[in-house]
């Protein structure tokens, strides 16, 4: 198995783990895909998408419903996608994925968080280089072949696929994501769920001490209500399963 499938196996979700962390989430992406494209999923691929992920965490339709007429008002702020880069404690790189309607107060938050964790907050391109950005898909794997859809996939830029008790996974480059959602719509594949990932190109692996300094900073992060989602070139272990 490539790089993608050790980083699934090991990758902590614990945002994912908390309903309400994932609601809020998905709140958001629901504003800037309706804000991008509409508030029509069959006209807004990337609104179809989040709905999909909605499903998967099972947030009710009432509360997508909702979210999707509030993003239509015009008088409902916008979200922006800001990414900050810098260094836990040890030398690990940290990537961090924020959405904020205020972004003086998402930059004062996690330059003191790494402020108080030993850590330093970098410039733009500092760190970014060192992870391949990723799209992905789960799809059910009811009738499919794995290393047949593989194969088939491998036009649309699919670099990855493999099974686990969820469904199939899909990976591939990020500029790949439109391509490979077309065709699978188009086969009538169930998507399950889609999304972004930042795999690292090479982890390092630190002592138990080590590795609770860094976890310091990283929870502070996952605890930040605009904080999507936070990358690190830490060594995990197969007990962080999701």
């Amino acid at each position: 198995m490539g790089r993608a499938f050790e980083f699934r196996k090991a990758r902590k979700m614990k945002r994912w783990s908390a309903m309400s962390k994932a609601f809020t989430r998905i709140g958001k992406d629901i504003v800037m895909a309706v804000k991008e494209g509409g508030p029509d999923p069959a006209s807004n691929s990337r609104l179809r998408a989040v709905i999909q992920n909605a499903k998967a965490v099972n947030m009710p339709k009432d509360n997508v419903e909702r979210a999707i007429k509030k993003a239509s008002d015009k008088s409902q702020g916008d979200f922006k996608e800001v990414i900050f880069e810098g260094y836990a404690p040890h030398g690990i790189a940290v990537l961090v994925e924020t959405a904020t309607d205020n972004n003086t107060r998402t930059v004062a938050n996690v330059r003191s968080y790494f402020n108080k964790c030993d850590g330093s907050l970098g410039t733009s391109g500092s760190v970014v280089f060192m992870f391949d950005h990723t799209c992905n898909f789960r799809v059910a794997a009811e009738g499919l072949d794995p290393e047949e859809l593989e194969l088939e996939f491998i036009d649309f830029g699919a670099e990855e696929v493999f099974a686990d008790d969820d469904g199939i996974l899909i990976y591939a480059p990020f500029e790949s994501f439109g391509a490979i959602q077309a065709e699978l719509e188009r086969r009538e594949i169930e998507i399950l769920s889609s999304g972004f990932e930042r795999i690292p190109q090479v982890t390092k692996a630190l002592t138990p001490e080590q590795a609770a300094d860094v976890e310091k900073l990283l929870e502070k992060l996952d605890d930040d209500d605009d904080v999507q989602n936070v990358y690190h070139t830490m060594e995990e272990t197969d007990n962080d399963d999701e």
